[in-house]
């Protein structure tokens, strides 16, 4: 048993099986985005291409300089929670496995809302604009006095 624990970890040990995971993450990503692009039409569809269009939505206002600072780390964290390995709810859990990453950058996108104009964000958007209309809420009415 002491011999096992003696031996030296070369890099090639964990480097050929972890590079095989990450292979396999993308490869399993690309292929539910193949998929998800195969439905039809409606709310499957589009819950599908919520966190994608999040995460884009996310890369296109972490480098806009009409979004305030604190719009911008919100935003940022709901983009490493969704590429985060760790979650609440495991992923392979059938319907609610996502479900935490919605969560997270729904409300992430809803404080982003309140702090950017709303054009900035629905320009952001790559999705369907209902969807992000309806995440948002109504248009709070400015204070003119």
């Amino acid at each position: 048993m002491h011999a096992v624990l003696d031996q030296e970890l070369h890099p090639r040990d964990w480097a050929i099986p972890l590079a095989g995971a990450v292979v396999l993450l993308f490869a399993s990503w690309a292929l539910l985005i193949l998929l998800a692009r195969r439905l039809p039409p409606g709310i499957l569809r589009d819950l599908a291409a919520f966190i994608p269009d999040c995460v884009t939505t996310i890369r296109r206002l972490r480098n806009d300089p009409r979004v305030p600072r604190r719009a911008r780390i919100a935003v940022l964290v709901a983009g490493l929670w969704v590429v985060s390995p760790v979650d609440l709810i495991p992923e392979f859990l059938p319907v609610i496995g996502p479900l935490d990453d919605i969560v997270v950058v729904a409300l992430a996108l809803r404080y982003a809302g309140r702090q950017v104009p709303r054009d900035v964000l629905l320009a952001a958007w790559p999705g369907e604009p209902r969807l992000i209309e309806r995440l948002l809420g109504r248009r709070q009415p400015r204070d003119v006095s």
